[in-house]
């Protein structure tokens, strides 16, 4: 065997386990998190977007013609792939109630299927730090965000006795009195006209403001169902 051939098989093989190891190991954060796309979906793109890269890294070993026909240009290759991630992508974002959920899984496929491209063109060193760094973002970032201050956004819904349940004047006060703005205030009557329904989005920088609504919902009797829903990533 062609000595030569036998050192790109081995180099090829590297490549692809490193892409393999780099997917899976954001993969294990997503899963850990029970994000949608997980370990082994991450693991794949990278390990795919390696091997998108090797076509064209090694084309000479696969394009029997003269080197003076071909031009080869490895950019095209890794932008095909990034466009083909976007939809991929697009697959774990989903919509539940007024929540958009999966953004950050879907940003971390495409930076996934980035360090892949990193694999499969040889370069190690910038594959570690995106790894490292990426890794940051996920976790590390996390610890940060829930304890910068930031608004909140809550879907909110309340049901109670038509007769004896509270107001629309009494809800916004209660609601008021525990630091929350509301937005697109809505009401109807349920049960056949025995029930008040309000529907609402609220807003709140204080993070223990809808533990504390809560409370006080739960402590009415007139209050016959409620719901509060965070609409965050």
């Amino acid at each position: 065997m062609d000595w030569t051939l036998a050192a790109d098989d081995l180099d090829m093989t590297a490549r692809l386990l490193v892409a393999l190891v780099a997917g899976a190991v954001i993969g294990y954060e997503r899963t850990y998190h029970a994000r949608p796309a997980g370990f082994r979906t991450h693991a794949l793109v990278c390990m795919a977007s390696s091997m998108l890269m090797l076509v064209t890294v090694y084309e000479s070993q696969w394009v029997h013609v003269s080197a003076e026909m071909v031009r080869i240009d490895p950019t095209r290759m890794a932008q095909g792939i990034m466009t083909g991630i976007g939809f991929l992508g697009a697959g774990v974002i989903f919509k539940e109630g007024l929540s958009v959920r999966g953004l950050t899984t879907a940003a971390s496929i495409w930076i996934t299927a980035a360090i892949g491209i990193l694999a499969g063109i040889g370069f190690y060193f910038p594959l570690v730090i995106a790894v490292v760094l990426t890794l940051g973002v996920l976790s590390f970032f996390r610890w940060i965000e829930v304890r910068m201050p930031a608004q909140a956004y809550y879907h909110f819904e309340v049901r109670s006795e038509r007769n004896a349940g509270m107001t629309e004047a009494s809800l916004r006060s209660l609601i008021g009195s525990h630091h929350f703005s509301i937005a697109n205030f809505s009401f109807r009557l349920d049960g056949e006209g025995r029930l008040r329904r309000y529907n609402m989005v609220l807003r709140a920088t204080d993070r223990e403001a809808a533990s504390h609504l809560a409370d006080a919902l739960f402590a009415d009797e007139s209050v016959r169902e409620f719901r509060i829903s965070p609409t965050g990533d």
